[in-house]
């Protein structure tokens, strides 16, 4: 079919897995036929088309099931397409990338997502096929999001620190999007302030693909505490536990299996972290200069705030506040094995500089 010449052209792309070309042979106008949707659907060979006007803009998505239901409700087949396409399809924009489209799709169970500019229009298409199905992990996770964030000021007066929105969806949303899209479908939120914000925006996890467990501090627990809440839920596998306002994208099933593989009691997930000093320093001995080092830069090695941990290190932990770096040092005065893996893309919205960061601003 041809469009009027549009400013608004498929983009190419990394985030789109399919090519102009392929993408063009998808789109029907919303006066197209039942039968000529078929075809397009037949032809397309991913099972949908992308209902558009003249100017590329989405309208509708339709799919073969749709078209098959709506002929068996008696529609004809020279009956326009546009009344039985789903208007109110997932998407995501241009700037997502490839993994987090990846995880919603595997969240939601969506084998298509179309990718649309800030005004509506089509510029690529996600595909899911059997080569990116995750299997399901036997692993749970434990989301700490019961902190007040109160180096955040007035943001998080009546919001709770994790339900920030970043990028139009809350921290919190999309940490678990990305669990479910790596296999994880237990998930414990530990939750204190603000709880009933969390508690309700995610009820029981059935609309992202998991179940979602509460675990209520009473009082504040801190970041270790909550994990002796886990033993009314007993566990047999490595447990995955993160703060609950990280923006973040590492491979869990890697973690898990580089945990498992090294026999540590605990893997600590770890950013390299470089400042550069400002200043010119002095390296000095008995008041006496010996080296002048202008402007150093300084790298170390820093805690992401995720770690696997094993049943018997969860078992440890008493129901008081407690940090979670006491767990970890508890551990290594007892001789357990403490690993390290290496995490990239992070962002720990801890600050307001953090999560303008996070946001792009």
């Amino acid at each position: 079919m041809k469009f009027e010449d549009s400013t608004h052209e498929i983009m190419k792309t990394e985030t789109s897995l399919l090519n102009e070309s392929r993408i063009e042979r998808l789109l029907v106008r919303p006066d197209a036929t039942i039968f000529q949707s078929m075809k397009v659907i037949d032809e397309g060979a991913v099972q949908l088309a992308l209902v558009v006007d003249d100017r590329k803009k989405l309208l509708g998505v339709i799919t073969d099931g749709d078209l098959r239901r709506a002929l068996l409700s008696g529609a004809d087949l020279d009956a326009a397409v546009l009344p039985f396409a789903n208007t109110a399809y997932r998407f995501v924009n241009a700037k997502t990338s490839r993994n987090e489209a990846l995880d919603l799709m595997k969240c939601f169970t969506i084998k298509q997502l179309p990718v649309l500019d800030d005004q509506g229009f089509v510029c690529g298409l996600h595909l899911l096929n059997e080569l990116i199905q995750v299997e399901t992990l036997p692993n749970a996770a434990v989301i700490l999001a019961g902190g007040k964030g109160t180096r955040l000021g007035a943001l998080t007066k009546t919001t709770p620190k994790p339900m920030i929105s970043v990028a139009g969806r809350p921290i919190l949303e999309r940490i678990i999007i990305h669990l479910v899209g790596s296999g994880i479908r237990t998930i414990y939120l530990s939750v204190n302030y603000l709880s009933n914000r969390i508690e309700q925006h995610f009820g029981n996890g059935d609309k992202l693909g998991c179940s979602i467990t509460y675990l209520k501090e009473d009082q504040p627990l801190g970041t270790g505490g909550p994990l002796a809440l886990l033993n009314s839920h007993p566990v047999d596998n490595a447990t995955l536990v993160m703060n609950g306002d990280l923006v973040v994208d590492f491979d869990v099933q890697a973690m898990l299996s580089q945990h498992h593989r090294d026999a540590n009691a605990i893997t600590i997930g770890v950013k390299n972290y470089t400042h550069q000093v400002p200043f010119g320093c002095l390296q000095t001995s008995d008041g006496v200069v010996t080296k002048l080092v202008e402007k150093p830069i300084l790298q170390r090695t820093i805690n992401a705030g995720i770690y696997a941990m094993s049943p018997e290190i969860i078992a440890t932990v008493r129901p008081e506040f407690t940090p979670i770096t006491s767990v970890i040092e508890n551990a290594l005065v007892e001789k357990r094995q403490v690993g390290t893996f290496q995490i990239d893309d992070w962002i720990d919205v801890g600050q307001p500089q953090q999560l303008a960061e996070a946001r792009g601003e």
